[in-house]
């Protein structure tokens, strides 16, 4: 049986104190133990900013890529060895922005990925710029009149590129998003878990408690349908006084796209012997 001991890294955290991230990790953690997969079962995938280096403090199979590049990375080691459970733990900035597109590819494809967003809505690394999921109008060291543009919405979007598992939590509710994250990886394709991650440094605005008086729990709702499109686009323009969190929306039963490419359905591909005969030299430079 696993343990959340069994994910300690010899590494420690260099997240500033009271730092999102922290409940992000120690969920992820629990959730993994919950499900009983092991360090050697899961790979987690990151790519630049604070919380990318959470593969860092976590003893597993971990892998840091370029900014922006998390999700092509993970598609591909994926599709490679699909009896690895893939996570990926990345912020707004490097997700929503520099990996926007990937982002809409990656759920149209149904890849079966958990991917985990920090989102503080600023870039926390780079020491407190705007980010794509900043308000409109929300002052930082790169907007001093206050940001112009408008808000990415990842809820809005994911239901629109076609994902079958869209949920949303909040780091300061370790328990809820400790299930929100189990129920992600027991999902079958590509699972968004968009998590609301206070930066204690940069972001004045979207602190622990102004999400503590907003937030309010779709589970809780009554007759609230994650089969329905409609409700949960409803749901995900949701903002100001409430902001739902949990399952938007969920649809069980469509096939991912190692379903549909034969060659994959058969075995892993490390699993598979080579049939062509490659030259021993080239072979080996890539084993």
């Amino acid at each position: 049986m696993s343990e959340i001991k069994d994910f300690k890294s010899r590494i420690k955290p260099t997240w500033c104190p009271g730092c999102g991230n922290f409940g992000i990790w120690n969920a992820l953690k629990a959730a993994l133990a919950n499900q009983n997969i092991e360090p050697h079962q899961v790979l987690i995938i990151s790519g630049i900013g604070c919380g990318s280096k959470l593969p860092d403090y976590t003893r597993d199979n971990g892998f840091m890529t370029l900014h922006g590049r998390p999700l092509p990375i993970a598609t591909g080691a994926h599709l490679a060895n699909h009896d690895l459970r893939i996570v990926l733990t990345h912020g707004d900035g490097d997700g929503y922005s520099m990996g926007g597109n990937h982002f809409i590819h990656t759920i149209r494809r149904n890849i079966d990925v958990v991917d985990i967003y920090q989102n503080n809505k600023v870039y926390g690394l780079t020491k407190g710029q705007y980010s794509p999921t900043s308000d409109k109008g929300y002052i930082s060291k790169t907007t001093l009149a206050g940001s112009i543009e408008e808000s990415v919405n990842p809820i809005a979007i994911a239901l629109s590129a076609g994902a079958t598992f869209v949920s949303r939590g909040f780091s300061g509710e370790m328990k809820h998003l400790t299930w929100l994250i189990e129920q992600a990886l027991q999902h079958k394709g590509y699972s968004l878990v968009d998590v609301f991650q206070p930066c204690v440094s940069f972001n004045k605005v979207n602190t622990y408690q102004w999400y503590q008086q907003r937030v309010y729990k779709l589970e809780d709702e009554s007759n609230y349908d994650l089969q329905d499109l409609s409700e949960a686009f409803k749901r995900s323009k949701e903002w100001g006084d409430r902001i739902p969190i949990g399952i938007f929306y969920q649809v069980k039963g469509k096939l991912t796209y190692k379903d549909q490419v034969p060659v994959l359905r058969r075995d892993a591909l490390v699993k598979q012997k080579l049939r062509t005969k490659v030259p021993e030299k080239i072979k080996n430079e890539f084993i």
